[in-house]
């Protein structure tokens, strides 16, 4: 049978012998609805809040948080909805880019869409280890929380964002604006370690010291005024819902759509699984991985994952890469990351993790020594990484997971959380 795998913005057609095709998940379809309405319905309707226009009426000042390119958030589209509200007022924006580089001149474009023109002598991109920050105080975890200084000198604050279901952080969204989308390195540095946690998890929240962290950040700073534009796309990054108001509320109101489109049914785990971190998540290994992390829940001991990512700007925050190359297995790769944490070493251990008991191929753009070095076994195609598979594992059933990126597998059993 013949099947289209996402590589890039393009589709790659490969052969899958019937008897080795297990299941093809997605995000779980769910109603198409109309985006102005879902919309206009969440700013009418805000949670625990007053009304966006009451929000803004005495604004001296508003600094807008947004996502950077690395996910769909449809920031263009809600700008659009509320400009006539917005257009003018003193309004600054702050991109959230956590530790991530600054957007492209193509990737700003793809932000504001038609409002980048008008906009962007009003935009900053945070730089955590540059731009200068405020210290609020040290969390519970012993998190140093220092946020960057644009967002504590504004008068008010609107945070727009997207809720999906994240590896460590349980879901992305809301708090997540602020650690660590415009803290310093340090505190994301210290923040990010909570990640080698067994609390630290997909759709965890309770218990999860990284969420922990989050939340105690926006309580050190509960009397600014915040107000949230939050929405859960659905499998064709289409938006499904939107929730707004207050920064706790509309996010435990988004987690429950966001629930229904990612957390996916499947009939068994497998021995093969395929996972696809698609565009834009596959704009690096660093945020690729991911994908990984999220298959590792459908795979079988001693199977093979195969990661399916273009990787289009190469490596990321490579310290996670140096120290597995200099590991001589998974096994002192943990060693090592115990002996001594640095920001990114959270993803060498999930992957050190992964590599005790199962195999790591992948399909990508990058160097294959590179992909060797790191306990990857490197492909040049997917149809020849597919063929290789069933070649080992004979007549095994394969999982595609067609956006690996955000999809969280769970058996029918209910044996996964």
């Amino acid at each position: 049978m013949k099947i289209s795998i996402p590589y890039g913005k393009d589709e790659v057609e490969i052969l899958v012998n019937d008897e080795n095709f297990g299941e093809m998940i997605y995000p779980n379809k769910v109603e198409i609805q109309d985006e102005f309405k879902i919309l206009e319905n969440a700013l009418k309707n805000p949670i625990a809040s007053q009304s966006f226009d009451d929000f803004l009426a005495d604004a001296r000042d508003v600094l807008f948080i947004v996502n950077d390119p690395t996910r769909p958030t449809p920031t263009a589209k809600i700008l659009g909805m509320i400009y006539n509200q917005i257009k003018d007022k003193n309004i600054k924006f702050i991109i959230a880019t956590g530790v991530h580089r600054a957007p492209t001149q193509e990737e700003y474009g793809e932000i504001f869409g038609d409002y980048y023109s008008e906009f962007k002598d009003r935009i900053h991109s945070h730089d955590a280890k540059k731009d200068d920050t405020v210290f609020l105080g040290t969390s519970g975890n012993g998190t140093e929380m220092l946020i960057n200084r644009l967002g504590m000198e504004a008068h008010k604050i609107v945070i727009i964002s997207s809720v999906e279901p994240h590896y460590f952080a349980g879901y992305t969204g809301g708090r997540k604006s602020f650690l660590p989308g415009i803290a310093s390195y340090k505190t994301i540095e210290q923040n990010h370690k909570l990640a080698l946690k067994p609390g630290a998890k997909a759709l965890a929240l309770k218990g999860n010291p990284v969420h922990e962290d989050m939340e105690e950040a926006i309580n050190l700073i509960q009397d600014k005024g915040i107000f949230c534009i939050l929405t859960v796309l659905d499998r064709n990054e289409n938006m499904y819902a939107a929730t707004a108001g207050d920064i706790h509320e509309s996010f435990n109101a988004a987690i429950s759509k966001a629930h229904k489109v990612f957390v996916v049914d499947i009939k068994e785990k497998a021995d093969i699984v395929v996972t696809v971190a698609p565009y834009p998540m596959d704009i690096d290994l660093y945020q690729s991985q991911k994908a990984i992390d999220n298959a590792k829940l459908a795979l079988n001991e001693n199977g093979i994952l195969i990661l399916i990512s273009k990787c289009r700007t190469g490596i990321g925050n490579d310290l996670f890469v140096k120290l597995l190359s200099e590991s001589s297995g998974p096994d002192d790769a943990l060693e090592r990351i115990d002996r001594g944490y640095k920001l990114g070493y959270h993803k060498a251990a999930k992957m050190a993790e992964i590599a005790r008991w199962a195999k790591m191929w992948a399909v990508t753009d990058l160097d294959p020594n590179i992909l060797k070095s790191i306990f990857i076994t490197p492909f040049n195609s997917i149809q020849e990484a597919i063929d290789a598979a069933v070649k080992e594992k004979g007549n095994a059933k394969i999982l595609f997971m067609i956006n690996g990126s955000l999809t969280v597998p769970r058996t029918t059993k209910g044996s996964e959380e």
